[in-house]
């Protein structure tokens, strides 16, 4: 089974734009559909099999790639090593991406951030897929822009949830 990168970039991004297990997506391996959920609205009606290892597959959050904080954490590590005392304690309490994209901005890097998450992300995504066994095929290049603002107002607005 063949499955576009694109289906599994968006599910990523699903899964990934709240807090572990607020928005869950599943990869059925036989057919490669996949089953979306959310504590936040409308949600697809999983099978009574979704728990079976050999047919589906649960896709990542993005701390499950270690994409959350570790990520900002290595990106301040190398592009400011000055603010990252203050990163530390950006993220210890909430808001915090919030604030971290504010110093960015400051700073003149949020562009820079925002292409490196996105490689990251494409890099570590291609990666679960080989680890799993998933084949996929038309991943393409990260486009210029912010596609991780906009891509999840679209993912809210095809579940329509609000």
């Amino acid at each position: 089974m063949t499955i576009s990168f694109d289906d599994i970039e968006n599910a990523f991004f699903f899964v990934s734009m709240d807090q572990k297990g607020m928005h869950n997506a599943y990869l059925c391996k036989e057919t490669g559909r996949i089953l979306y959920t959310s504590e936040m609205g409308d949600s697809d009606e999983l099978p009574e099999d979704v728990d079976d290892s050999d047919k589906y597959i649960a896709i990542p959050h993005k701390n499950d790639l270690e994409l959350g904080k570790a990520l900002v954490i290595e990106f301040t590590s190398k592009y400011l090593p000055e603010e990252l005392n203050r990163v530390y304690s950006i993220f210890g309490s909430k808001g915090a991406y919030s604030r971290y994209k504010d110093l960015l901005e400051r700073e003149h890097f949020l562009d820079e951030w925002y292409r490196y998450e996105k490689e990251r992300q494409k890099v570590a995504l291609k990666e679960w897929c080989r680890e799993n066994n998933i084949e996929i095929n038309g991943s393409p290049e990260i486009p210029e822009g912010d596609r991780m603002r906009n891509l999840g107002r679209n993912v809210l607005d095809l579940f329509k949830i609000r």
